[in-house]
């Protein structure tokens, strides 16, 4: 998630490897529509090759091998992986980073990144990944953003908010600032609406228990947390005593070719 001269980010390094299992339980999977905009968009099919960048426990990487496509996933943080091979048993899942990517120049047809650029946005990590595209290769940004415009779901936003740190975070719309960027064309933006439902101990609590800076938190602080989420949950009328929710998501897609 940062370079290989460089240390992951403490937020990530603690918080991902002590989370990797409420973050393959309390994440959300992608919506269907995704897998058109892999094939159309990023042209993956069987014969192709595409990487994974900061694939995680494979939430993203599942979609990828349904495509028909080689992949490789490739994180920092060893617990994710772990799980990421179990999840997705048929790609090549290797331990890097975005600055320090271990395949050969020119191996992938895509280099897709789930949930990740936000932490390593940078120019030296877009040299990395041009290295390994193709000509003519896609680079795919994929993130499944909270919809705030849901009034118990800015509620939680400002539940966690407090406890962010210097935690880089998608929303901050920081990585954008890369772009335009050397050797690729012009980002192009899609967006798809999404819902996880289930439990909401799993959707909601879980959910929460995954961020990276929550999990990195002190035992009792996390669970001050996790005990405001549930109180949230009660004093919402169409939470309280559910057995089932929906966690209202949209999925912020963006595309450019390298050039």
């Amino acid at each position: 998630m940062t370079s290989a001269g460089q240390s992951v980010h403490r937020a990530a390094a603690e918080g991902f490897a002590r989370g990797a299992d409420t973050y393959a339980r309390g994440r959300p999977g992608f919506p269907a529509a995704v897998q058109t905009w892999l094939r159309d968009e990023l042209r993956l099919q069987p014969g192709r090759t595409v990487l994974d960048l900061g694939a995680g426990t494979g939430k993203f990487t599942v979609e990828l091998v349904a495509t028909g496509a080689k992949v490789f996933a490739v994180d920092p943080v060893a617990a994710m992986l772990d799980k990421l091979r179990v999840s997705a048993p048929s790609a090549t899942a290797l331990a890097g980073d975005a600055e320090s990517i271990p395949v050969p120049d020119e191996t992938c047809d895509a280099v897709v990144c789930a949930q990740s650029f936000h932490w390593f946005a940078t120019r030296t990590a877009l040299a990395e990944i041009r290295r390994v595209l193709k000509p003519g290769g896609a680079l795919g940004l994929i993130w499944n953003v909270r919809d705030e415009s849901v009034d118990w779901v800015a509620k939680l936003t400002r539940v966690i908010a407090p406890y962010e740190g210097d935690a880089p975070r998608m929303a901050s719309g920081n990585w954008r600032r890369v772009f335009p960027a050397p050797g690729f064309g012009a980002l192009r933006e899609w967006r798809f609406p999404h819902g996880h439902t289930g439990p909401p101990e799993r959707v909601i609590v879980d959910r929460v228990a995954s961020i990276s800076f929550i999990a990195a938190l002190p035992p009792q602080q996390r669970a001050r947390v996790l005990d405001e989420v549930r109180a949230l949950i009660a004093a919402t009328p169409t939470l309280a005593g559910a057995k089932e929710v929906t966690f209202p998501y949209v999925t912020s897609a963006h595309c450019c070719a390298r050039q």
